[in-house]
C-alpha cells in the first residue's frame, strides 16, 4: 500500500468566490467551533460534556481590484452581499486528488482599507462569518 504524503502549497489552492475564480487572492482561513461545557453533578469531576451552538468564521485576503470586482457584483456594497466560497486544494498537474471545502452563506463583517508609504499594492483582509463549512464537498 502506498500513501501520498505530498502537502498542498499555495499554488495548489483555487478559490471560487461568489461563482468566480479569484486570481487576486492572497490568503484564506476559516474556523469551525462549537460551544462545549463540562457537566458537573455529585463529586468534583465532570460527568459528561455538553455541546451548544456551532459557529463559523474566517477571513479572505484580497487585492484591492478583487474587492472592487466583488463590490460591483454585489451592486455597490460588499457588506450587503451573501455568497458561497469554494476552496479547492490540489493540483491536477501533479495528479493529486482534490479536497474541496464549501463555505456556505458567507457575509463580510467589515472592510478595512489602507496603504503605507512605498506599498506596491493594497491587500485587504476581510473578516467573514458563514452559515456552515462543508468539508470534502462534492
Amino acid at each position: 500500500m502506498q500513501f501520498d504524503t505530498r502537502e498542498h502549497e499555495w499554488s495548489d489552492v483555487n478559490v471560487i468566490l461568489a461563482g468566480r475564480l479569484v486570481t487576486g487572492i492572497r490568503g484564506v482561513s476559516y474556523t469551525s467551533s462549537q460551544e462545549k461545557e463540562a457537566l458537573y453533578g455529585k463529586g468534583n469531576k465532570p460527568h459528561a460534556m455538553q455541546r451548544g451552538n456551532k459557529s463559523y468564521s474566517g477571513s479572505i485576503r484580497l487585492l484591492q481590484s478583487e474587492l472592487e470586482a466583488l463590490e460591483r457584483a454585489a451592486g455597490g456594497d460588499a457588506l450587503d452581499a451573501t455568497f458561497n466560497v469554494v476552496v479547492a486544494y490540489g493540483s491536477p498537474l501533479q495528479g493529486a486528488k482534490f479536497s474541496t471545502d464549501l463555505l456556505k452563506g458567507c457575509e463580510i463583517t467589515e472592510i478595512p482599507k489602507g496603504l503605507n508609504q512605498n506599498d506596491k499594492f493594497m491587500e485587504i483582509e476581510l473578516p467573514v462569518v458563514m452559515l456552515d463549512v462543508i468539508r470534502d464537498y462534492k
